[in-house]
């Protein structure tokens, strides 16, 4: 049993579950600020079910992740020993600002937000829910400050067989990250939207005159049509655009690109295939692809073969899980943008195919987080910090396979059981349905 693949996959397992809750936590949260703020403004108390309504789902969701975050950080002592110790200069810091600026503002006003409502006053109730939509952002973004400084790592100089650190704002600002962490939130916020109208849309059809689920449903299309278009352009054109600039290796694996050239296409479909890498089927428009990272449409691009073999990443899972997570982004453009028309038209409330589509469509934005998370990390390797450190030698020297392989099945038993009563009791409140109107005051 190979330790490093046994390591890896681990790892994966647990932070690919764990990566299911933040998108959906920040999406919700950021919803719910402008639901409460209507119903705090216009005093209306539909919205103000609204609120109460979704806010458990983000209770419930906020719970979970929480408790499948904490493994993660301990896998980096147990399995990744010499990772750790390579980069714990430079790692520890965002991992600190992350938990002393972010999780306790976020759990500390969530706390307030659900038990607040009614004891506090609606001013206070509203910016309790802005503050947990602010910590929830600025956790991503430290964690995102973290994983991006190990796609282009930058602000450090190597001493003594590790990472020190040189520049802080350097390192937290390394050429991924902003591009990283704008593409992420708004694939949350499109999480959240999707969540919103799949809930929505199951409302409506088991009630269609349900006042608060037609506006949850109308709030969450118009909010999910501009986030869906946003993450398209400008924030995944600018992405691809860094990715291209700063590690062609992996540009050239998620594009398909196999041998160098100059108006090099982008490929629509293609089906890739090893040794020698080649792509099958290919649908293709030449020059697009040279034009969107370089801008012009003669401009060379080194294609994989360019790279010494021990360097390329692995080439179909890079290519598949980017060019999946492209079609899903234009899904959801198509179904939202179809849900406005019919919003427009004043037809969206009769569509019951439409707004079954919706109910399925809600675990779609979470397949796409997935996809672009599994672009990005296994487009990095065989570097687990580019460049600098290699993932062979960044694994527990000390730790048996059979003791990974052993807490490598635990924890799959672990959150299948997990995730399955997270299902369950998501699935159980939506039935229930939105509270009724409190009862007016004598």
């Amino acid at each position: 049993m190979d330790v490093v693949l046994l390591s890896r996959i681990q790892f994966a397992l647990t932070v690919g579950f764990h990566f299911l809750f933040p998108p959906l936590t920040i999406g919700l949260a950021w919803l719910l600020v402008v639901i409460e703020w209507r119903g705090w403004r216009r005093g209306d108390p539909t919205w103000v079910r609204m609120g109460r309504f979704f806010g458990k789902i983000l209770a419930l969701t906020f719970a979970v992740g929480v408790a499948t975050g904490v493994v993660m950080e301990f896998e980096f002592g147990t399995n990744w020993a010499a990772y750790s110790k390579f980069v714990g200069d430079i790692f520890g810091a965002p991992l600190a600002a992350e938990g002393v600026l972010a999780f306790f503002l976020e759990s500390g006003f969530l706390g307030l937000y659900l038990f607040g409502r009614g004891r506090i006053s609606k001013g206070a109730h509203w910016f309790s829910i802005l503050m947990v939509a602010i910590g929830a952002t600025i956790s991503a973004f430290w964690i995102l400050v973290a994983n991006s400084w190990q796609q282009t790592p930058a602000g450090y100089v190597v001493q003594n067989g590790r990472a020190e650190l040189t520049s802080f704002s350097a390192a937290v600002f390394n050429p991924s990250m902003l591009p990283r962490f704008f593409h992420t939130m708004d694939a949350a916020l499109i999480a959240g939207a999707f969540v919103v109208a799949g809930v929505a849309a199951y409302l409506v059809r088991r009630n269609h005159e349900d006042e608060l689920a037609r506006r949850a449903l109308s709030l969450a299309i118009v909010f999910g049509l501009v986030t869906s278009l946003v993450e398209l352009f400008p924030s995944g054109h600018l992405h691809a655009r860094q990715v291209a600039h700063t590690q062609p290796e992996k540009f050239a694996a998620i594009e398909g690109l196999y041998s160098s050239q100059s108006a090099a296409p982008m490929v629509l479909f293609a089906y890739p295939v090893t040794p020698p890498p080649e792509l099958k089927a290919k649908v293709e428009i030449r020059g697009l692809l040279s034009w969107m990272a370089f801008g012009s449409i003669n401009a060379p691009i080194r294609g994989i073969t360019a790279f010494p073999p021990e360097n390329r990443p692995p080439l179909w899972l890079t290519f598949v899980s980017f060019h999946n997570m492209v079609v899903l982004g234009l899904y959801f453009i198509a179904a939202m943008a179809w849900g406005a028309w019919q919003l427009h038209r004043r037809r969206l409330w009769e569509s019951r195919r439409y707004l079954m589509l919706l109910i399925f469509s809600i675990p779609l934005p979470l397949a796409a987080c997935q996809l672009g998370w599994m672009a990005a990390e296994v487009g990095r390797q065989p570097w687990i910090v580019y460049g600098l450190l290699r993932t062979s030698d960044a694994v527990s020297k000390n730790v048996p396979a059979g003791d990974v392989l052993f807490s490598l099945v635990l924890f799959g038993l672990l959150y299948l059981l997990l995730g399955a009563l997270y299902v369950y009791l998501l699935v159980r409140e939506i039935r229930h349905g939105p509270p009724g109107p409190e009862p007016v005051p004598a």
